[in-house]
């Protein structure tokens, strides 16, 4: 999997609601109504996750869900964090 542009990167965000680039990684920050729902969430992308083998870096705290992507492989963001990103948007 190919390393995306700086320039790709900026294009894809357009379509990506609520994510960024911090450390050269895709960010977001999910916040739901209590523990159970911000669990059930991790839970079923915990699914779609391990269909695409591509796992995420992620902090869950009590309610809240801190989501950052990358393709170590690649040694940046592909298009595989990308689509990952809009599934766990899908999600939420």
């Amino acid at each position: 999997m190919m390393r995306l542009s700086q320039l790709d990167i900026e294009e894809e965000l357009k379509s990506l609601s609520g994510w960024s680039v911090v450390n050269e990684k895709l960010h977001k920050e999910f916040e739901f109504a209590s523990f159970n729902q911000a669990f059930g969430f991790m839970t079923r992308a915990a699914m779609e996750i391990e269909k695409m083998n591509h796992h995420p870096e992620w902090f869950n705290v009590y309610n809240r869900i801190t989501v950052e992507l990358t393709t170590h492989d690649a040694g940046g963001i592909t298009k595989n964090d990308v689509n990952l990103a809009k599934i766990l948007n899908s999600l939420s």
